[in-house]
């Protein structure tokens, strides 16, 4: 396992597979950081499920109105909502869309980030500067690569726990 140097800023994903480590970034994105952290410590991401899992680009999932796979789930909405919390403003940055990075999800409004994520499989450099990128996989990711691939997957996983790691 990686060592957490931050436990405040470092995010654990539980995936059938196993853990993954994403340190967060919060000098780049302060608020994205910030907003992950308070969705994970309401237990809001617990049970979602990768509604969107592209073969050699992202694997996208929070959206944790309508894919919470234990209450609500919805597998034809999912991927269309958010939390009851305001959008967040754009933190682009210089930072590549590298493998293993978290990007946020949002509509064509570089402003309406709100719950939804990606973590890419590989270097993505046509999103920089167009996606905000706010973590980075330091351990597990080959629990991310073993995702159900589908638009949506026919069978998708879940995030079964995400925690702060001070928290854990």
């Amino acid at each position: 396992m990686a060592e957490i140097k931050d436990p405040e800023n470092t995010i654990l994903m539980e995936l059938k597979g196993g853990t993954v480590t994403i340190q967060l970034m919060p000098d780049v994105a302060p608020k994205h950081c910030e907003r992950m952290k308070e969705l994970a410590r309401a237990g809001a991401y617990d049970n979602v499920a990768f509604h969107r899992v592209i073969d050699g680009f992202m694997a996208q999932t929070g959206d944790v109105q309508h894919a919470n796979m234990e209450q609500g789930w919805n597998p034809r909405m999912a991927g269309t909502g958010g939390s009851d919390l305001p959008d967040l403003p754009a933190e682009f940055s210089r930072l590549p869309h590298a493998r293993g990075t978290l990007g946020a999800a949002r509509s064509q409004n570089p402003n309406s980030a709100n719950s939804q994520f990606f973590i890419n499989f590989k270097d993505n450099d046509f999103l920089n500067g167009q996606y905000t990128v706010y973590g980075q996989v330091i351990d597990g990711m080959e629990h991310v690569d073993a995702i159900q691939r589908g638009e949506p997957p026919t069978n998708p996983d879940r995030m079964i726990s995400v925690k702060v790691a001070a928290d854990a």
